[in-house]
C-alpha cells in the first residue's frame, strides 16, 4: 500500500515537454524496478509544465531516491535542459 507521494513540479517550456516525456518514460521502469520502496509513478500535464507523482511505500524510501544515483544522475542530468528553473519538490504522507 502506498504511504507516501514524492511530487515533482517542473517549469518546462511547450518546445521540450515531449523530450521531458521521453525522459520520463526511460527511466520508469528502471525506477520501478530497482528503487526500493517504489510502487507508482505517473506523469501530469499541467500548463506551466509537467509534475510528476511517485508513490512509495514509506516517506524515508522517498527520501532516499532523491539521493540515489539514479536520481541525480540520470533523471536530474538529462531533464536539466528542459528545465526553466529549479523543480518544486515535496513528499507527503498518507495518513
Amino acid at each position: 500500500m502506498t504511504k507516501a507521494y514524492l511530487q515533482i513540479s517542473m517549469n518546462i517550456p511547450a518546445e521540450n515537454r515531449e523530450t521531458a516525456a521521453a525522459i520520463y518514460r526511460q527511466y520508469l521502469q528502471p525506477f520501478l524496478n530497482t528503487i526500493k520502496g517504489a510502487q507508482s509513478k505517473e506523469l501530469l500535464v499541467r500548463a506551466e509544465g509537467l509534475q510528476v507523482l511517485h508513490g512509495f511505500e514509506t516517506t524515508e524510501d522517498a527520501q532516499a531516491y532523491l539521493m540515489s544515483d539514479l536520481f541525480n544522475k540520470d533523471v536530474v542530468t538529462a531533464l536539466k535542459p528542459c528545465l526553466q528553473n529549479n523543480p518544486d519538490i515535496r513528499i507527503y504522507s498518507v495518513v
